[in-house]
């Protein structure tokens, strides 16, 4: 059976609102709605959250498809860039790239990518030790620490070559037996579920 994680789709870049607390745009709302009628998101029997608003908007989006309810879990926020605040767009990829070359050490005060990879490799794994491998799971956060889930996944080492096309709303699945990665990002709202 599948696990996925899934990035939350486009949001509204508000720069006086605290970056965890904004919102899906129109169009990240449409493709949740798109996705949410895709057979794998009926097919889900848990859907797992960050606490950032973007990522619980799709959450819920995904839940209503098969009628469940969204579990928040601790830690699974993107990596913390509080200390830099709102970057504009091309400042912001300068230093995700930066962030993602340089692992071990902090961006301008940043949470080092090392650090936010043990924090969401803790945060995933606690809830899939104790979670059934026949029911499909989805865990719906953001494409950072995606990224860096991903390559621990994987067995690869951190790099931004693994990071998902830009616009979120993607996704990877990985398989619940020994979560091996079972795909690569794709769009969520085009993804043909999982095959066996």
């Amino acid at each position: 059976m599948f696990g996925i994680y899934l990035t939350h789709p486009q949001i509204r870049m508000e720069p006086d609102v605290p970056v965890p607390r904004w919102g899906l745009s129109d169009i990240g709302k449409a493709r949740s709605e798109a996705a949410a009628r895709c057979d794998w998101a009926k097919a889900l029997t848990r859907i797992v959250s960050s606490d950032e608003t973007k990522a619980l908007e799709t959450a819920a989006i995904l839940a209503g498809a098969g009628g469940i309810q969204v579990e928040v879990l601790a830690h699974a926020g993107e990596n913390d860039r509080s200390a830099t605040g709102f970057l504009v767009p091309d400042e912001f990829e300068k230093a995700a790239n930066w962030f993602f070359a340089n692992p071990q050490d902090s961006f301008n005060g940043w949470e080092r990518a090392i650090d936010a990879q043990k924090r969401i490799v803790t945060a995933v794994t606690s809830v899939l030790d104790r979670h059934d491998p026949a029911r499909p799971i989805a865990f719906v956060g953001h494409g950072g620490v995606g990224t860096l889930l991903k390559c621990h996944l994987a067995g690869l080492p951190i790099a931004r070559s693994h990071d998902q096309p830009a616009g979120g709303g993607n996704l990877f699945a990985f398989a619940l037996a020994d979560r091996s990665p079972a795909c690569d990002w794709t769009a969520m709202e085009l993804w043909q579920g999982w095959q066996q």
